[in-house]
Parts: C-alpha cells; structure tokens; sequence
C-alpha cells in the first residue's frame, strides 16, 4: 500500500514542525476539494427516497440505492474527519502525528468517494437507461477513476522520486 501519511519532505530546510504544519495546510486543501464533491452528492442522495420514482424501483436499485447512501455517508464521515481530529488534538503537540491519522482518513475517504460515485453512477444509468452496456459503462468509469485518482500518481511517485 501506498504511504498515505504525507510525511515526506526530503530535500527541503524545515523542521519538524514546520514540515507537519505544512502538510497540515496542503492536507487541509486537498480535503476541501473532496469534502465538497462527497457533500454535494450525500445531500442529493438524501433527498432522492422522498421523490415519487423512489417507490418505483426495483428491489435492487433500492438496494443500490441504499448501499449507495451508506458509503455517501461513510465517506462523508471520513473527509470529514480530520477536521474533529485535529481540533481534538489540538495544542497537545502531536502534529505530526495528527498529520499522519488526518492523511490515512483522507485516502480512506478518497476509497469510499469512489465507491459512492461509482454506485451512484451504477443507480443512475440503470433507471435512465434499463441497458445492458450500463456496467460496461460503470466499468468504464471507474476504470478512469482509478487511473486518474490512483495509477498516475503512483506511476509519477514511482518514477520522479529521486531514491535517497
């Protein structure tokens, strides 16, 4: 598995603590991206059992549906985690280590965003469209997310980290 812990920062004159506020704030930018995408399609999945079609679909687009919404809301949990964690932690000098647990939530969020995206998009296309190529489709997608979220910057880490 990837380190997922940002504590990096070879190369670079900073102390400890500088190098774990830093992260803190890169960490905290990179999260606000996310928390918005999770929060906008949680919010749109809540709402989505109080419309009229809800009742019409089939048992197992109510099952996607619902698995959908717990992974939203797990999701959800995850980006939005390091927030309480560092105010929990706050002042009590462990920076560093709350940049490590912050991270670990993030990339955990980041798995689960992908997950809810994924299903939802699964939910979608099959009420829209009742076609055969939908999973093709959903694997399509999800085939590019992890390309884009995950294989280009492994294969990036992989190959522009200079070996120590």
């Amino acid at each position: 598995m990837p380190d997922v812990s940002g504590v990096g920062g070879a190369g670079r004159d900073e102390t400890a603590e500088e190098r774990a506020d830093r992260q803190w704030q890169e960490l905290i930018q990179e999260i606000r991206v996310a928390q918005t995408g999770v929060q906008i399609l949680f919010g749109f999945l809540l709402t989505v059992a109080f419309t009229p079609v809800f009742h019409g679909l089939s048992q197992t687009d109510k099952t996607i549906y619902i698995v959908t919404v717990v992974l939203g809301a797990l999701a959800t949990g995850a980006l939005i985690g390091p927030v309480a964690f560092h105010r929990i932690v706050s002042g009590r000098r462990i920076k560093p280590e709350a940049v490590a647990w912050a991270a670990r939530l993030t990339f955990t969020g980041l798995i689960l965003l992908l997950a809810t995206c994924t299903a939802a998009l699964l939910l979608v296309l099959r009420v829209a469209t009742h076609n055969a190529l939908v999973p093709w489709l959903v694997g399509g997608v999800l085939a590019w997310y992890l390309l884009c979220w995950f294989a280009l910057p492994l294969w990036a880490r992989i190959r522009y980290t200079a070996e120590n």
